[in-house]
């Protein structure tokens, strides 16, 4: 057992602070953005670093956007109804993926409106892109003591101190970091770099993240607010996981029907 005292501001300036989970974000497109320019130079890439950049940016407000519109509308909407301005309250946190991912799909179409490129031809190509971010965000939240998992006697569980009860407790920040950072970069990326349908690596995206995130909500503390939605143990994050898993399967058993139409690689 291990008792959480990271401090979650990485820089105090006096007149600004630095928190760790800020940092992260910028890893997250940091990284997306040195991956994505990496496979824009591979020869038959169809993308270029200008493109690249663009992209990233246009991610980086539909992340932004999307993930606090989510969070207010998914998890705090009652909170929304008694003060509609609290949406714009960004300095206050709270960021959500699901919302986060539907902003990212408003941005790639108005992006693939500029620049001619197709909704799936995007998606595939910034699909082994997040994972980085969604790791070093899952790192933010267990150094920032946030989002903690549920009561454990594991020999690594952690004590947070913001929970209030002592109660040692399991790291599931980390475990969403190893599965939907780590084990996601590495199947998506490998995947990506094979012979396959356009549309497969959207889909096994969508695949991934709902089976990954609905397994650990197994190990986290639900929104203490919200509670179990049914059954004593389905979660919020389980039930806004379930249309991406059914989606992610119909896409990737389509994609597959349609193989003779359009099969891409990414350059490895």
């Amino acid at each position: 057992m291990w008792v959480h005292n990271i401090d979650p501001v990485a820089l105090d300036l006096g007149f600004i602070q630095v928190h760790w989970y800020g940092l992260m974000y910028l890893i997250g497109f940091g990284g997306a953005f040195w991956l994505g320019s990496y496979r824009a130079k591979q020869a038959g890439s169809g993308w270029t670093e200008e493109q690249v950049s663009d992209l990233i940016f246009w991610g980086a407000m539909g992340v932004v956007l999307g993930g606090r519109m989510g969070y207010v509308l998914f998890y705090n909407f009652d909170q929304f109804l008694s003060d509609p301005l609290w949406l714009f309250a960004v300095w206050e946190g709270g960021m959500s993926f699901h919302g986060g991912l539907l902003g990212v799909m408003v941005m790639l179409w108005l992006f693939g409106k500029k620049h001619g490129k197709s909704f799936m031809e995007m998606g595939d190509f910034v699909a082994p892109l997040v994972p980085l971010g969604l790791g070093a965000g899952r790192v933010g939240n267990f150094i920032g003591g946030e989002l903690w998992g549920r009561a454990a006697d594991v020999p690594w569980a952690v004590v947070f101190p913001r929970t209030g009860d002592g109660i040692a407790r399991h790291p599931s920040q980390l475990y969403e970091a190893l599965l939907e950072g780590v084990v996601m970069f590495i199947v998506l990326w490998w995947f990506s770099s094979k012979p396959r349908p356009r549309m497969a690596v959207s889909a096994l995206f969508l695949i991934l993240y709902g089976v990954f995130r609905s397994s650990i909500e197994f190990f986290r503390e639900p929104d203490a607010h919200i509670g179990y939605i049914a059954f004593g143990w389905l979660t919020e994050g389980q039930l806004l996981s379930l249309p991406m898993i059914i989606v992610g399967t119909l896409l990737l058993l389509w994609a597959y029907k349609q193989k003779s139409s359009v099969v891409a690689t990414h350059p490895r």
